[in-house]
């Protein structure tokens, strides 16, 4: 088998915002009008079931569907990756390759949550989905904070080198070290890595990085944009601005009910993604207030 296409590994990339009815469907409509709200404002892909995708409360015939729609609204214009995010190995692996099955270009695969794996686990879990999913990129998705412990830079080295097509990885530590070990022990095999912190993505690409997943890039994605255009085109003062007017807005997040933020941001700016699934709710008032005063403070209210 040749070797995998990564040039599409790169840029901004947002873990999309489904949109829901009151009933918790999702709203194709709506869906429809954010994928092409994204991709009009500049970013490089996007990332179905991702944190921010809410993809632990959905069920497998949701996600065909949702995806489905997706595909059929980008029509091309960007690739898609497949985020798979189940505890079950074997789980994975059917979700990897539906998201392949119905147009996904790469699959993005989270380290599993409530388990702690030894790193023999670890790597088995990855490799079985990679070998499940031939001549398919995969990305490993490094996120400890939600899944109380991370990926190491053992694993990841084996399976960078020992796997035909784990390529590179979301890294979502947001210890800038981790980041730089990963992209410095896989050089040698063109191994891609993305920022997965929105304030670290000027960072990032200093070290090494190809560019970021980031929950921002809903509802500022021209802002967020311009911090990997600016770095790219050689502007590096420029490009630190960007990303210090940034910085602001994602730390009030912090403050919210995760990930709820990414929406009621997307809301006060217009964008109608509405609520998250229960049991996670809007921001309270004061706290909307405080999200409103960054966006205005930024100038974008």
């Amino acid at each position: 088998m040749g070797k995998i296409d990564t040039s599409f590994i790169k840029g901004i990339i947002p873990p999309i915002a489904i949109p829901l009815d009151a009933n918790e469907n999702f709203d194709e409509k709506r869906l429809r009008k954010h994928v092409d709200f994204v991709i009009d404002n500049g970013v490089s892909a996007i990332l179905a079931f991702g944190s921010n995708g809410e993809f632990y409360m959905q069920e497998e015939s949701e996600m065909k569907d949702i995806l489905d729609v997706m595909v059929d609204q980008t029509a091309g214009r960007v690739p898609i990756f497949m985020g798979v995010g189940a505890i079950r190995t074997s789980k994975c692996v059917r979700l990897a390759q539906m998201g392949i099955e119905h147009g996904a270009k790469a699959v993005s695969v989270l380290q599993p949550m409530f388990l702690k794996p030894s790193e023999d686990e670890l790597y088995t879990h990855f490799a079985t989905i990679a070998e499940n999913i031939p001549g398919v990129p995969m990305l490993l998705y490094n996120n400890p904070g939600r899944t109380g412990y991370g990926i190491s830079q053992t694993v990841v080295e084996k399976l960078a080198h020992e796997t035909q097509n784990v390529v590179g990885m979301k890294d979502s530590s947001g210890d800038i070290t981790q980041t730089e070990e990963f992209i410095r022990r896989n050089r040698d095999v063109d191994f891609k890595v993305m920022c997965g912190k929105d304030t670290l993505i000027y960072a990032g690409m200093c070290v090494g990085a190809v560019g970021a997943v980031c929950c921002m890039a809903n509802f500022v994605p021209k802002m967020v944009c311009s911090i990997y255009d600016a770095y790219m085109a050689g502007d590096l003062k420029q490009a630190l601005e960007n990303q210090y007017k940034l910085n602001p807005i994602r730390l009030q997040m912090d403050k919210s009910s995760f990930p709820v933020a990414t929406k009621d941001y997307a809301n006060l700016l217009g964008l109608e993604l509405g609520a998250p699934y229960l049991p996670t709710k809007n921001s309270t008032p004061a706290q909307l207030d405080g999200l409103k005063a960054q966006l205005v403070a930024a100038g974008l209210l």
